[in-house]
C-alpha cells in the first residue's frame, strides 16, 4: 500500500495539472490537500516521502495524536482542518493547523476571535457553506453566506480567506462549485476549497483552489462520518 500510495499521488498531480490546463489555468494555481483522516502515521510517511506537505485532517483530536511526531521526523509540513470544529476545541486547533475550512456559525467565529487574539496569529478560514441546505451537515447556508460573511468580518474582525463546499453525494457537483464561487466573487474571496476524489477535475473548471483528495491517494477507509460528510474525499 505504501508505495501504492506515493504513485497515487503522483497521479492525481498529473490529473491536476491536466485539469488546470484544460480550464486555461496553471497547475500551480491549485493547492492538493491529501486527506489523511483514518490513516495512520506509517500509512502517511510513504506520501511525505514523495515530497507532499499540504494534508487534510476532520478532527482536532486524531491531528493531535499523530502530526506533532511527523513534523519532528518532516520539515515544512501544511495541515489544514477541513471537517466540523466544536468551540471548546477552537485553542487546540490554533496550535495544530495552518487554516481551518469550517468556519459556519457565529458562536465558533466568536471562539475563534477570543483565542486569535490570544494567540496573536491566525490560521487561513474558509467560510463553509451548505449548497444543498442539509440539515445533516455543517455549513451556512448560502441565502445566509453573505451576512455571515460579513458578521465574521465587522462583529469579530476575522479574515476570511476563501470558501468550502461539499455537494450533497447525490447531486451533481457542478451546479454547487458554480454557487459556491459565486457567493465567493460578491465577498471578494479568493479561495475557494472544493472537489474532493471524484469531482476535483471539475471544481478545478470552476476555479478551485484547494482540492480535497484523500481515497484517491490513500485508498478507501471506513465510512465513518457523522457529520453527513458523505461524499469520499
Amino acid at each position: 500500500m505504501t508505495s501504492a500510495a506515493a504513485e497515487n499521488l503522483r497521479e492525481v498531480r498529473n490529473q491536476i495539472e491536466k485539469a488546470a490546463k484544460a480550464a486555461g489555468r496553471e497547475g500551480a494555481s491549485v493547492q492538493l490537500i491529501a486527506i489523511s483522516k483514518t490513516f495512520e502515521a506509517e500509512d502517511i510517511a510513504p506520501v511525505l516521502e514523495a515530497g507532499q506537505r499540504l494534508f487534510g485532517e476532520n478532527r482536532v483530536q486524531e491531528a493531535k495524536a499523530k502530526w506533532p511526531g511527523l513534523r519532528e521526523r518532516y520539515s515544512g509540513i501544511e495541515l489544514h482542518l477541513v471537517g466540523p470544529l466544536q468551540s471548546n476545541k477552537v485553542k487546540e486547533a490554533l496550535t495544530l493547523f495552518d487554516a481551518i475550512h469550517s468556519v459556519d456559525r457565529p458562536r465558533l467565529a466568536a471562539e475563534l476571535a477570543k483565542e486569535i487574539q490570544k494567540a496573536g496569529k491566525s490560521p487561513q478560514l474558509f467560510v463553509q457553506v451548505n449548497t444543498g441546505a442539509e440539515p445533516q451537515k455543517a455549513g451556512v447556508f448560502p441565502e445566509e453566506a453573505d451576512a455571515f460573511i460579513k458578521e465574521c468580518r465587522e462583529n469579530y474582525s476575522l479574515e476570511i480567506s476563501g470558501l468550502m463546499c461539499i455537494p450533497p453525494v447525490e447531486e451533481a457537483p457542478a451546479p454547487h462549485f458554480a454557487l459556491t464561487k459565486k457567493i465567493a466573487e460578491r465577498n471578494g474571496l479568493k479561495l475557494l476549497s472544493m472537489g474532493m476524489s471524484a469531482d476535483f477535475e471539475s471544481a478545478i473548471n470552476f476555479g478551485a483552489t484547494h482540492v480535497r483528495v484523500g481515497s484517491a491517494i490513500f485508498g478507501s477507509r471506513p465510512k465513518l462520518n457523522p457529520h453527513g460528510e458523505e461524499r469520499e474525499q
